[in-house]
């Protein structure tokens, strides 16, 4: 017999390497996503809230709960980790969304049609993920949770005697979040997501509402305000057999600081939280057909629980600011989600899904909506993943979704011309992620 050569130096050096690898990604990626992060404004579709936070779960119409998508995943069910395994993530998102009203009728308020402008946004995303040990995890993820941005040239409420251009409202939210999972048994883990937010708030245009304002100074055109909180993501996921995981998270309301140069706008003096959101789905990968993935999943978005956002504006009675406050009159509003995952190969994995969320608003809530015209239902989406050599991983997603109308008229006298808003999206994401 030959002498035998340890292998224990070789062994060294390929952990060493990639530990290096590893810290390059992760070092990479943080900087992208600080860069990008702060620079520009983050949106979303249902209502203001992402459907989906990397390209793998775009691609799936926003599904994530019960299957790994990866580093981002954990923004989604952070019970995940355990599954995601040593990794790191980064993407970005071209967001192009049309949104536009139109006024009916004669004066106070200038009949036309409005178009917004600023129709192309680019939206980021990072994280890494770490094992701990045989049964823990930790990682942290960076993203754009939603937001809102309309931009009209033209002004509808200067017939009301005042109104500069443009008229129209910008939010962006930033959320930040470490995450630990544990795994209970082979079939149960848990997780918990302290998560930071960051919320960035402006509106122009507004000065025809000065005297229906407790506080007129702090109505509009006053510049960016910003507003910081705490929440906090919980997440469960359990496989009953080899072809069920059943996944829940819930999102506590992020209790946030006030906007003080929009008190005068905004229900409760400027007070803007945002809302609490469960999710429950099941994902079912048939024995005899491994190589398939199917999900379904339930969510719920807590709008009514925000003063600013649920409050009526049907009937302009109470002064904007004021604790009973006009605000947009939304609902709480539930999301269904169906999806697929297809493993082609063993580097190639394709994606799809559809959802659908509930109706946003009433018909007599148009009028203040114009500001925020959250009209999409129908999603429709699909997507790749390639493995390359080395651990990386490129991931690609394409979401269309519908258009859609709402159309109604205001309850105030004097107000009451019809308003028809409406919106469609176009949405590309691509991601690159390493293991190690």
């Amino acid at each position: 017999m030959g002498r035998q050569i340890s292998a224990g130096p070789y062994r060294e050096r390929e952990m060493t390497v990639n530990k290096l690898r590893g810290r390059f990604a992760v070092s990479a990626f943080s900087t992208l996503v600080s860069g990008l992060i702060l620079s520009t404004p983050a949106h979303a579709t249902n209502g203001y809230f992402s459907n989906g936070y990397n390209p793998q779960s775009k691609a799936m119409a926003g599904s994530g709960v019960a299957v790994d998508n990866g580093v981002l995943g954990l923004a989604q069910n952070p019970a995940l980790g355990f599954r995601v395994g040593n990794g790191a993530e980064g993407c970005i998102t071209l967001f192009a969304p049309e949104r536009g009203f139109t006024i009916g009728g004669a004066a106070p308020l200038t009949p036309g049609s409005y178009s917004s402008e600023n129709n192309l946004f680019a939206i980021p995303c990072g994280g890494a993920n770490f094992r701990l040990n045989d049964r823990s995890t930790v990682g942290f993820v960076i993203y754009g949770n939603g937001g809102m941005n309309t931009e009209y040239v033209g002004n509808p409420f200067a017939g009301l005697g005042a109104g500069t251009s443009p008229l129209g409202v910008n939010l962006e939210q930033v959320f930040m979040s470490v995450s630990f999972a544990y795994q209970i048994n082979d079939a149960l883990s848990l997780g918990i997501a302290p998560v930071f937010a960051a919320q960035r708030f402006s509106a122009t245009g507004l000065q025809a509402f000065g005297a229906m304002s407790t506080n007129p100074a702090a109505l509009t055109n006053n510049g960016d305000d910003w507003s910081h909180g705490w929440g906090l993501n919980l997440g469960m996921a359990w496989e009953p057999s080899a072809e069920w995981t059943i996944g829940a998270s819930y999102r506590t309301r992020m209790q946030m600081d006030q906007f003080r140069s929009y008190a005068g706008l905004f229900a409760e003096q400027g007070d803007f939280d945002i809302p609490a959101t469960a999710t429950l789905g099941a994902a079912y990968t048939p024995a005899a057909y491994s190589n398939l993935t199917l999900t379904a999943e339930f969510q719920r978005i807590f709008f009514s629980d925000v003063a600013a956002i649920s409050n009526s504006g049907a009937l302009l009675a109470t002064p904007l600011g004021a604790n009973n406050g006009p605000g947009f009159g939304w609902k709480d509003m539930n999301v269904v989600r169906a999806a697929a995952i297809y493993r082609a190969s063993p580097r190639l994995t394709l994606r799809g899904g559809v959802s659908y969320a509930t109706d946003f608003t009433d018909d007599n809530e148009v009028l203040l909506n114009v500001l925020a015209p959250a009209t999409i239902r129908w999603h429709a989406s699909f997507g790749a993943s390639y493995a390359m050599k080395n651990g990386w991983e490129l991931s690609g997603a394409f979401t269309h979704a519908l258009e859609a109308e709402k159309s109604g008229s205001n309850l105030t006298p004097g107000f009451g011309q019809p308003v028809t808003l409406s919106m469609y999206q176009n949405e590309l994401s691509i991601g690159l992620s390493y293991k190690w």
